[in-house]
């Protein structure tokens, strides 16, 4: 999972550092926003408009939005924070922020509508340039409804106060083209559908795990997910022949071309610091915080496909969201994720074991799944059919979000009941359960030992009925349960049905 080229990272100084200027004699301190709150932002509409910052300590801070001023003074680090009444959607505006004696600083084209953290690795940081859709769709990407901010990459040994961003632009072919693909199409959709302006944070970073963007306090309070530490501990005990492999690579090509032998393969080496448990978290991720949104559209997981991570992903990924939300602090916003597509990968990876991970995530409130299993390339990691899965996660936003009556998902896997020689499978969100090409593919079944067989399967309704002459007794049922599986199982709305195992 490749990284933008133009990016960097940064251990970041803190932000006290950066951000207390002082000019003349009197030691006044000029009063300084963090990044995110800039110029053509996107505030969220419905809920207090956040606004804090640095100022010299005791200094006394206003603030003008919309009509309304507040002030409040700096505490003793020079930190300060003050909220405004809740705003309808609209724009543009301005806003003002004012310290005791310096320049007033000015915030134009503001605009209040929905704020959505984009986030993942390298499929959510997948560029618009890059989408097979891109020449029909980045020449008409100007809309200045849609607003965009790339946070650059930063991995963190703690929190930190501010982001590395250039700014909040409105949406054109130019700054649009480096952005999420399926950040700006489900941007597009949710503007088109709901005629309020809408703000998406691109904070992505490619072939990273979950547990790097999760608090480590929170995977840490969790005794289950020791695990963690230990890979990552081991991680860092390779990381030594890892870099002289790297700086023997092209030695030991040159080496086995001079002796008729076939190139030496070299295992993918990430960055070490952008795998640390919490990591991204507190570079890319806490300094957002105190900014309110709508809610998260996310895309990750093909880096905890390993065999040693996969079957802990459903505790990261649970850990991640709770902890999302808490630290937030706007109540339990939708969550919107992408089940990882497919992809041949290797046998060192079980993507199946981890699509079940992501399936079973649902479990928590407010959350919905994107299934990519029909839109993938099993060829290559990085699917070019971004505007499918952007539309797919926009969907779910129409429901959970915006209260409309929409079928938002393919079939999901309720419970298998044994029938004799048969077992029967049932679906929640099956309404005109069909199979593409007719029969039914990628179904198995297994008696009490677990062994799976593929399965004759048919359609009965909003159920399949599935046996094999090999299981006289089936009592458990799969579906697409490969790396990269074949699977056509849709519903009435053409939303593919989500892959799935009844095994507990």
């Amino acid at each position: 999972m490749h990284s933008r080229l133009r990016s960097r990272v940064r251990f970041c100084v803190p932000f006290v550092l950066l951000c207390v200027w002082f000019r003349g004699a009197k030691g006044i301190a000029q009063v300084v926003l963090p990044k995110v709150l800039s110029s053509h932002m996107v505030v969220q509409r419905e809920l207090p408009v956040h606004v804090w910052g640095m100022a010299a300590p005791n200094e006394q801070v206003i603030v003008s939005f919309r009509g309304e001023t507040k002030s409040t003074a700096a505490n003793e680090l020079g930190r300060w924070s003050l909220y405004l009444k809740p705003s309808a959607p609209g724009g543009p505006f301005q806003m003002t922020v004012t310290g005791k004696e310096g320049q007033p600083i000015t915030l134009d084209d503001v605009m209040v509508g929905d704020v959505w953290v984009a986030s993942g690795q390298s499929n959510m940081e997948f560029m618009m340039h890059q989408a097979a859709t891109a020449d029909q769709d980045l020449p008409h990407a100007d809309n200045p409804r849609i607003r965009l901010l790339v946070v650059k990459k930063a991995a963190t040994l703690y929190p930190q106060d501010d982001v590395q961003t250039d700014g909040w632009a409105a949406s054109t072919p130019e700054s649009a083209k480096d952005f999420s693909a399926v950040g700006w199409y489900f941007a597009r959709e949710i503007e088109r559908r709901e005629h309020v302006p809408v703000g998406v944070i691109d904070s992505t970073w490619g072939g990273t795990p979950g547990e790097a963007w999760t608090r480590m306090t929170a995977l840490g309070e969790d005794a289950g997910l020791a695990p963690v530490f230990a890979a990552w501990g081991r991680m860092i005990e390779r990381q030594p022949d890892a870099l002289l492999r790297e700086k023997n690579k092209q030695r030991m090509i040159d080496e086995a071309e001079a002796q008729g032998k076939p190139a030496p393969v070299f295992p993918w080496v990430p960055q070490l610091e952008s795998w640390g448990p919490g990591m991204l978290w507190n570079g890319m991720i806490a300094p957002l915080t105190p900014f309110p949104i709508r809610g998260v559209i996310w895309y990750q997981g093909e880096s905890n496909s390993v065999l040693e991570r996969a079957p802990l992903y459903g505790r990261v990924f649970r850990t991640l969201i709770e902890d999302w939300r808490r630290e937030w602090g706007v109540g339990d916003f939708p969550f919107l994720y992408v089940q990882i597509s497919n992809f041949k990968s290797t046998p060192a990876e079980d993507w199946a074991a981890l699509r079940e991970q992501q399936r079973k995530t649902l479990e928590l409130r407010n959350t919905a799944m994107a299934v990519t299993i029909d839109i993938g390339n099993p060829d290559n990691v990085h699917p070019t059919d971004k505007l499918d899965v952007g539309l797919r996660l926009a969907r779910a936003a129409r429901v959970l979000s915006y209260g409309e009556s929409v079928e938002y998902s393919g079939p999901l896997f309720r419970q298998a009941t044994p029938e004799g020689s048969s077992i029967r499978v049932w679906f929640d969100h099956a309404a005109g359960l069909n199979a593409k090409g007719g029969a039914v593919t990628g179904l198995e079944v297994a008696g009490v030992d677990k062994r799976f067989v593929p399965a004759t399967a048919k359609i009965d309704g909003a159920t399949i009925v599935a046996s094999s002459p090999d299981v006289p007794q089936p009592m458990y049922a799969r579906y697409g349960w490969a790396n990269s599986p074949e699977c056509n199982l849709f519903n009435g709305e053409a939303q593919p049905a989500s892959p799935f195992t009844s095994v507990p």
